[in-house]
């Protein structure tokens, strides 16, 4: 399954206080019912629990790709 994605974020290209930052910016850029990609070297377990405590039922979170060394996260914007 091809799935087209609004943004891409390669977390690993962005120093570490940047990361976050980035994700939810690209985030807040989609419209409804667009998705996103991460792209990370481990699993973005905090990211997750970040967006559940921000953005509660306006998100879907899906893994593509889940290690051991590259995640992939889908992110939908409800």
């Amino acid at each position: 399954m091809m799935s087209t994605f609004a943004a891409t974020v390669k977390v690993t290209e962005y120093p570490p206080h940047l990361k976050h930052k980035v994700i939810f910016e690209t985030f807040k850029q989609l419209h409804s019912s667009e998705s996103m990609l991460i792209v990370n070297d481990h699993d973005p377990v905090p990211l997750r629990f970040q967006f559940e405590s921000m953005y509660e039922g306006k998100f879907n979170w899906e893994y593509i790709e889940q290690g051991p060394t590259t995640f992939q996260v889908k992110i939908d914007k409800l």
